[in-house]
């Protein structure tokens, strides 16, 4: 099966302020007993969304306004922390499918990529403009161009960059690597029946 490539993503968005937001904020370790990650949107972003008896408090992700938000926007240093899967998972799992921040810890980073939900670095001020035009209107369409590193809303457009090696990945459809691995089972197969020891090991 192909992979889809993903040139570009496009949607409603939501603002997470902060820097260094770490991966047991984006999903707290106590969630983490499962054996798949199905079910794991549910607790995002967990102990800052809700009170103790699991009331919601005050948070941009319990907003009406920003219901529905496919595009995540934070700050500095995003998904740092431990090195858990569960993290990106999570995020995509609330239905998220790209993440705008000023710049993200390496292993989330690469977590993400290898979902298909590409991270995307924009400035400090190029982000604050961002959500200032969705504060003043939240239903406004944000799209990430992955083949031109640009990011338009309403009639603005700033640059953003991503790692071209992911980059690519994402373009060009094989951002998975156990389904690309998959995708080239005959090739690895045949490269396996030329190697003498494979042939003898089998025999």
């Amino acid at each position: 099966m192909a992979l889809p490539k993903i040139n570009q993503i496009a949607g409603r968005a939501v603002y997470v302020p902060g820097d260094d937001i770490d991966t047991d904020r984006i999903i707290p370790a106590r969630f983490m007993k499962c054996v798949t990650f199905d079910g794991l949107g549910e607790y995002v972003f967990y102990d800052v969304r809700k009170n103790e008896d699991g009331t919601d408090r005050k948070h941009p992700l319990n907003d009406p306004k920003f219901s529905g938000a496919t595009i995540l926007i934070s700050g500095n240093n995003f998904g740092c922390g431990s090195s858990r899967e569960h993290a990106p998972q999570a995020i995509y799992r609330a239905g998220f499918r790209a993440v705008i921040a000023e710049s993200f810890a390496e292993i989330f980073f690469g977590n993400s990529t290898q979902l298909g939900m590409p991270c995307v670095s924009a400035t400090h001020d190029d982000i604050q403009a961002l959500v200032r035009a969705l504060q003043a209107d939240p239903d406004m369409t944000v799209m990430i161009d992955l083949e031109m590193q640009r990011i338009h809303f309403g009639d603005v457009s700033i640059s953003c960059e991503i790692r071209e090696t992911n980059r690519q990945a994402l373009v060009g459809g094989y951002w998975d690597p156990i389904q690309d691995l998959i995708n080239g089972e005959e090739q690895v197969e045949a490269v396996a029946n030329d190697l003498a020891y494979f042939r003898a090991t089998a025999d």
